[in-house]
């Protein structure tokens, strides 16, 4: 294991920083994972006119779900979402990176 991924961890177990949820892939089998949540505001320009919006992003482990689908479910603190969009990995392919919408 490297160092950054060390540190992942790390930030990951974090009581202040990491969360536990429920991942479930659509049609499979639900699995307790670690996230970090990032509930953000987004600015979004269209022409001339900036659009504000709040958006639910969160960080995954590549190392608990390999390969994260839209559609697929997570709960967190009894609250439910759909991934909504393709997931990104960061530079080092340790984390997911995605976009949520309420169910």
């Amino acid at each position: 294991m490297t160092a950054f991924a060390a540190a992942i961890d790390d930030l990951f177990a974090d009581p202040n920083i990491g969360r536990d949820a429920v991942y479930t892939p659509e049609g499979g089998v639900p699995v307790l994972v670690r996230v970090v949540a990032r509930r953000a505001d987004a600015i979004t320009d269209f022409g001339d006119a900036r659009l504000w919006s709040e958006t639910t992003r969160l960080d995954l482990r590549l190392a608990e779900v390999p390969q994260p689908r839209p559609g697929d479910r997570i709960e967190i603190d009894g609250a439910a979402f759909l991934i909504q969009g393709e997931p990104v990995r960061d530079r080092e392919r340790l984390v997911w990176t995605m976009g949520l919408r309420p169910v």
